[in-house]
């Protein structure tokens, strides 16, 4: 099996859905000598922040000489972004090699009359053998959707179980109460594990802490009281948390509260044995990046590319355009898929642009342009394209206005950011 034939065995196993539920996986890891066992898991659940705060983490482990894996969801460009083991994502040979022995226990089982595994069980355990096979320290592991119920919630004993923001998403599989969802969040925790959390609505909080208190673990809830000194620039972020001083190259401003869930999470660690310098700390918060979180990728013009896909990352996004937008011509590009709040969307994010294109996520689930276009008030709407690329290059066309110059802001689904980002970076 080579490269293509491996991506095209992965992809084709989409037609069986997407299945929350542990049996499956659990059966495909055990014909795989389950190599989840072998491994030190820092995991990773919530609604938004999963993927930097993960990135924060295992950059800092990295800066502390820590062989150190990262399992993340979805892709942005390539697929073999998802598995990383300190920042060089798996090989193609490597990730073929791998598949193939997956395969081979995947027609195992469907042999015997199992059901065939979903695609994300299927990468979950190519990404646990990659792992164990180059015997790393510690893997970061990002869950795919909710947490109780996910293929990566095999983990029995995790070092650190971390949960990020808790908000409404994916309403019709985790259900549709903040406090339904922290229950399927709070389903890594496991008995007498250590837990950090960030600061979270009440409701969510309380389940939490009402799962933590059931099972013994000991919960840290993080808390913002000690952040202090923010400046925040559309280059870089610096900070204090604790009374230390850390920087970002992270944008969002959002990334600061991230990051103090990250040193938290460092604190733990140290508590229970690892040794992470507060250099190491301080180099690791400064490297880490995150593509299409509020990632700059063009100067000329000025174009930012944020994944903001629901109501809590678009806030996120006003809360930047506020800060830093007064002194440009902002125009959106703005794509989404159709089971998202998008009216709600909308009126968060409509009344801090100068204009806006619409245009169409590569997905069953993305709402046509014009669909989107059609839902628009109080900006005008300069195009709707279902090709991001005819979209990106009307927006890269914009010229000064009122005097500002153009700041384009690239954001929604990241089945259509990532699109976006590989058409800027080719063409600038």
């Amino acid at each position: 099996m080579n490269y293509s034939e491996a991506l095209n065995y992965i992809h084709g196993t989409y037609k069986f859905g997407s299945k929350l539920g542990l049996d499956n996986i659990k059966d495909l890891l055990n014909r795989l000598d389950n190599p989840q066992e072998r491994l030190k898991v820092i995991h990773v659940a919530g609604t938004n922040g999963k993927g930097s705060t993960s990135s924060m983490i295992s950059t800092v482990l990295r800066k502390s000489g820590y062989k150190t894996g990262l399992y993340t969801s979805p892709f942005i460009e390539v697929f073999n972004e998802r598995m990383q083991i300190d920042g060089t994502m798996i090989s193609d040979l490597e990730l073929a090699q791998l598949t193939e022995i997956v395969k081979v226990k995947v027609e195992e089982m469907v042999s015997e009359g199992r059901a065939h595994p979903t695609e994300f069980e299927i990468v979950t355990a190519i990404g646990f053998l990659y792992f164990e096979k180059n015997k790393c320290d510690v893997v970061v592991l990002e869950v795919g959707l909710g947490g109780r119920l996910d293929a990566t919630n095999v983990v029995t004993s995790p070092e650190v179980a971390v949960i990020t923001p808790i908000d409404l998403d994916h309403v019709a599989y985790l259900g549709d109460t903040i406090e339904q969802i922290a229950a399927e969040k709070a389903g890594i925790i496991k008995e007498k594990c250590h837990v950090v959390s960030y600061p979270q609505k009440e409701s969510a909080m309380a389940v939490v802490k009402r799962v933590c208190e059931g099972r013994g673990a000991v919960l840290t809830e993080v808390s913002f009281e000690t952040l202090k000194n923010r400046n925040s620039t559309l280059e870089y972020q610096r900070f204090e948390f604790e009374g230390k001083p850390y920087q970002l190259s992270l944008i969002a401003p959002y990334q600061i509260e991230n990051a103090a869930v990250a040193i938290k999470t460092i604190d733990v660690l140290r508590e229970i044995g690892y040794s992470i310098s507060d250099l190491a700390l301080q180099q690791g918060l400064k490297e880490a990046k995150w593509m299409v979180r509020m990632e700059r990728v063009s100067s000329d013009p000025l174009v930012i590319i944020d994944g903001a896909h629901n109501v809590h990352g678009i806030i996120g996004l006003r809360e930047m355009l506020r800060l830093h937008g007064k002194d440009y011509f902002v125009v959106g590009v703005m794509g989404v898929l159709e089971d998202k709040d998008v009216t709600h969307m909308l009126d968060i994010i409509v009344p801090e642009l100068q204009g806006i294109i619409t245009t169409k996520p590569d997905n069953p689930r993305a709402m046509a342009a014009e669909d989107l276009k059609k839902m628009i008030q109080g900006v005008p709407v300069l195009g709707a394209f279902d090709s991001v690329e005819l979209a990106m290059a009307l927006a890269m066309k914009i010229e000064a206005d009122y005097g500002k110059p153009p700041l384009i802001v690239c954001f929604g689904s990241l089945y259509m950011v990532g699109r976006a980002r590989k058409w800027i970076i080719e063409k600038t």
